[in-house]
């Protein structure tokens, strides 16, 4: 990534796209009081210079996936290379490096009842250890509250999406939850989108090969049922937070789904899920600096009720920040 500096417009262009990341560069600038061609430039080169992207998140329990949080104990120097090797892989969601230089942290998406891909990784030569957790009910949207804290109410007001794209319980979504039947359309698009979620209804055709309208049409559908949804890539370092840190909670039982609730409000709060496994709450959390996090994991958990352990590793670097869906 080229070394990047992020104003107040820029901010406010983030803010923007993650209320809704498809929304019209000419929607956007008329509410930040700009012209269609700066937002447009601006985007360009946030994108262009690899700080930025907006990425379509398919919704695993809907698409019939299950997520499986994996760690691997690497041999030294061998992390990074074999991290960028897991973010090539079609599987994974997400791969990070962990502070200690020798562990990678990242999440599989396998069919639903399919078992975790321990056997393929465990055989790798530079693989010294491996731990798989399946994640079970994320406690938030993943909307870090670092990236939308640019705009006032009003504009926020005037940015979200409309109804017709505004995701909610829609007719592809069950009551109870039940995963969607993917067509052969969305097993085209949502790779596309995961790639570029900002790709204009003709690329989406092309790539998929439909008709425009049928591309127009189905990305509707999806969004109203919530099987698709848009997330803005960004490193939080660019907007003053250094500090990343992984959590997994070992918690009582009974106090586990409002201990979930309640990290899932704090504005350091990046991403909370329960899993399997001993420790049975896995988080991601942001703050300013390391000072920042020290705060948190005392005065914060150190003090939540219910909470027996707390496992933390620094974030090092990001190999991967979005899935696709596997075409098939």
């Amino acid at each position: 990534m080229r070394s990047v500096t992020l104003d107040l417009l820029d901010r406010q262009l983030l803010h923007a796209l993650q209320l809704d990341g498809r929304a019209a560069f000419s929607a956007i600038a008329e509410v930040l009081g700009v012209s269609d061609r700066t937002v447009a430039r601006r985007y360009d080169r946030l994108r262009s210079s690899d700080a930025v992207r907006v990425a379509g998140v398919p919704d695993s329990r809907l698409t019939g996936h299950a997520d499986w949080l994996v760690r691997l104990g690497a041999l030294p120097f061998s992390a990074a290379p074999l991290a960028r090797a897991l973010a090539r892989r079609p599987d994974t969601a997400w791969v990070t490096l962990a502070s200690s230089g020798t562990e990678i942290v990242c999440v599989f998406r396998v069919a639903a009842g399919g078992p975790a891909p321990l056997a393929d990784l465990g055989r790798l030569p530079q693989v010294t250890g491996v731990r798989a957790q399946r994640l079970l009910r994320p406690a938030m949207n993943g909307r870090w509250r670092g990236r939308t804290s640019a705009l006032d109410e009003d504009q926020i007001a005037a940015l979200r999406p409309s109804a017709a794209v505004d995701p909610a319980p829609g007719p592809l979504a069950e009551a109870d939850g039940a995963a969607v039947p993917l067509t052969r359309l969305d097993r085209s698009l949502l790779p596309a989108l995961a790639a570029d979620g900002r790709a204009t209804y003709p690329a989406l055709a092309r790539r998929s090969g439909w008709s425009e309208s049928a591309v127009r049409r189905r990305l509707a559908e999806l969004r109203r049922a919530a099987v698709v949804t848009f997330d803005v890539e960004v490193d939080a370092g660019l907007l003053g937070f250094s500090a990343q840190c992984l959590l997994w909670l070992t918690v009582t039982p009974a106090r586990l789904g409002d201990v979930a609730r309640t990290l899932a409000e704090d504005p350091e709060a990046a991403f909370v899920s329960t899993t399997t496994g001993p420790d049975n709450l896995f988080a991601i959390v942001v703050c300013r600096d390391t000072d920042a996090l020290d705060t948190y994991l005392t005065g914060r958990l150190g003090v939540l009720g219910g909470v027996d352990r707390v496992e933390t590793a620094l974030v090092t670097a990001y190999a991967r920040r979005a899935a696709r869906v596997e075409q098939g």
